[in-house]
């Protein structure tokens, strides 16, 4: 398969927010990226966490705050392009008063996630 219909994707809902995943080695078998969008609820955030096996590209499409890399907080708002090594802790956190839409890719079709307490 190298096609998905609208209706075929799968999307997670969280309390902070949803993930709505457009590629993996599910929904794409052979694929060796796995692709999404993240919709993050005005003033929440996700949990602190970590991928073992992937980087991840992170794209500000909508909204703005702050995004923790290891000990570092940067700025994001639209535009905001980050990368975020293989094993690297991090957390977005959206500071707005809207829906923050960020278009997030890593390079394994299998993403691992490890959150943190």
């Amino acid at each position: 398969m190298l096609q998905r219909t609208a209706d075929e994707l799968t999307t997670q809902e969280f309390d902070w927010g949803t993930l709505r995943w457009l590629c993996n080695a599910e929904l794409l078998p052979g694929t060796t990226q796995t692709v999404g969008v993240c919709q993050m609820f005005a003033r929440q955030s996700n949990p602190t966490h970590y991928h073992p096996n992937c980087d991840e590209i992170l794209y500000v499409q909508q909204g703005h705050g702050k995004h923790r890399l290891g000990d570092d907080w940067i700025s994001v708002s639209p535009g905001s392009v980050i990368r975020i090594p293989r094993g690297m802790v991090h957390q977005l956190v959206n500071e707005s008063d809207e829906t923050m839409v960020t278009i997030i890719c890593f390079d394994s079709a299998d993403r691992q996630t490890v959150f943190l307490p």
